[in-house]
């Protein structure tokens, strides 16, 4: 499989490290607009759709591969070995943040640091763990896309992204969401909002970049809390900002932050 068309990968930028862009549910690479631009200069910049969403080929989704989190990790370190330089620094928004944790579970030692942008290690509720929802919140959320997938994008999004003060962030969303093959679409909501990777996360050495919103329906500050509390080599940053997107309504603070973060590996290409 040709990994450029599976995926529909892009490479830019000018670094002797790599920083690898992964999107999140209902979203392309055109997300990261926002905020690569920042990078480009003393990085090289891997941008992809994960299969399914975007420009990516739809045929190569397989339902029996993509139905845990584990598929998609396997395509990403796939990515990494043949596109990226120098240590790799993964970026993952919302459930590719978790992707991404797999990949490192996956080959040690492979991504360098993360950078996690609204991440969620589970999303349901137990004794002792908040998630942000009710068992019976994600089973009506999984319901309603099952019968109205168009329906619940074009309400869902704007929600979702928040940034009441740009709405054309929402129109940005929605038409991404409601361009997602629904079968597909589907079946990869069931697996992000139905995951468990509280194991995987809890020691990761790797360092870790938490990026937050001050105001997430959907990672509320509950969960950067305890990601922060079992990663042990974690920086915790929240982000003065509404919605699940601060990547791309907030991407000034973003940059920021992570040009902070990453300052260790911003060495430019000596070619």
């Amino acid at each position: 499989m040709d990994l450029q068309k599976r995926n529909n990968v892009s490479v830019m930028g000018n670094g002797a490290s790599t920083l690898v862009f992964s999107h999140g549910f209902g979203c392309n690479q055109a997300m990261w607009n926002y905020l690569v631009p920042s990078f480009c200069e003393r990085f090289r910049v891997v941008l992809y759709d994960l299969v399914g969403a975007g420009l990516s080929d739809l045929s190569a989704f397989d339902k029996a591969k993509y139905s845990a989190l584990d598929g998609y990790a396997r395509d990403l370190n796939e990515i990494i070995d043949q596109y990226a330089v120098g240590p790799v620094i993964h970026v993952g928004h919302s459930v590719s943040a978790m992707i991404g944790t797999l990949a490192d579970r996956l080959a040690p030692g492979r991504i360098a640091a993360h950078v996690m942008i609204g991440p969620s290690p589970r999303y349901i509720d137990e004794d002792g763990y908040v998630g942000g929802f009710k068992r019976s919140d994600i089973d009506d959320l999984l319901d309603t896309l099952d019968s109205n997938y168009l329906g619940w994008s074009s309400a869902m999004a704007p929600v979702i992204m928040g940034a009441p003060d740009q709405p054309a962030l929402s129109d940005t969303l929605t038409d991404s969401f409601c361009r997602t093959e629904p079968d597909i679409a589907k079946q990869f909501a069931r697996v992000t909002f139905m995951s468990d990777n509280r194991k995987d996360v809890i020691g990761l050495t790797t360092p870790v970049l938490i990026l937050q919103s001050t105001d997430d329906l959907i990672a509320p500050i509950a969960v950067g809390e305890y990601l922060h509390s079992v990663l042990p080599n974690s920086t915790y940053c929240l982000v003065d900002n509404v919605g699940h997107c601060p990547h791309m309504s907030a991407p000034h603070a973003c940059a920021t932050a992570m040009q902070a973060f990453l300052a260790p590996w911003a060495v430019p290409d000596a070619g």
